[in-house]
């Protein structure tokens, strides 16, 4: 049996990862509970992976993979449905494998690397396509970009992931975009519009917030999915 602030953290994550495709960091979790340290975060997350309701994957700093929810969130929920999708990185299809089609998927184009660092040159081209649940998917034009580097660590980011992205020119406070700045480097990052300013935000201590006028910045698409493979 869950604690009443196990089962209320286990929610808020469950809701962040459906919603946004990734789990929320520490500082969101501390904040949601109202706890005053990351350490009341860290005993809740140590019980509910000893439940077994969550896994924090091996080598990835605060990743958590939800494996299970009670009975009473998942019915309140809608039922469980995981937003990361997992693989091995097959040569080929094993035999028992279904296809695109029959699963209801949809081939995106990756449209190449984008920088969760130091930003890189602008989105380019297609490289290739990758498959991706409809239900990942909502209204809109899609399109995914291959992760490179490790400022977006603490929302669950790593380098290498494949980040599912809609395009639109707007985003809200604390959505995570694709930001191209100055019209020749593109970034993924939290946007923040604070005293007229733009400010593109890190979830890795180790890389600073960056500060622009609006005008340095132009929306690409936000967040929706993401898609890891080992």
């Amino acid at each position: 049996m869950l604690t009443k602030k196990q089962l209320q953290l286990l929610e808020f994550i469950h809701t962040r990862v459906q919603k946004e495709g990734v789990p929320p960091s520490f500082d969101e979790m501390k904040e949601e509970l109202g706890l005053r340290s990351k350490s009341g975060i860290h005993r809740l997350i140590t019980g509910l992976e000893e439940r077994g309701y969550i896994t924090r994957l091996a080598h990835r700093a605060r990743a958590l993979e939800i494996t299970r929810l009670p009975d009473a969130l998942a019915k309140k929920s809608g039922g469980f449905q995981p937003r990361v999708i997992e693989g091995d990185r097959p040569d080929s299809i094993p035999p028992a494998a279904k296809s695109v089609e029959s699963v209801g998927a949809l081939e995106l184009p990756v449209m190449g690397r984008i920088a969760a660092g130091v930003p890189i040159a602008a989105i380019q081209e297609i490289s290739h396509n990758v498959a991706v649940p409809q239900s990942m998917i909502g209204q809109g034009e899609h399109y995914a970009l291959e992760v490179k580097g490790d400022s977006m660590i603490d929302a669950g980011i790593n380098d290498g992931d494949i980040v599912i992205i809609r395009e639109t020119k707007t985003a809200s406070n604390g959505d995570i975009v694709v930001a191209l700045v100055e019209d020749a480097e593109a970034t993924l990052k939290k946007f923040r519009r604070q005293n007229g300013m733009i400010a593109l935000e890190a979830a890795n201590p180790a890389y600073e917030t960056r500060i622009l006028h609006d005008h340095q910045v132009k929306v690409q698409g936000r967040l929706v999915g993401l898609i890891r493979t080992y």
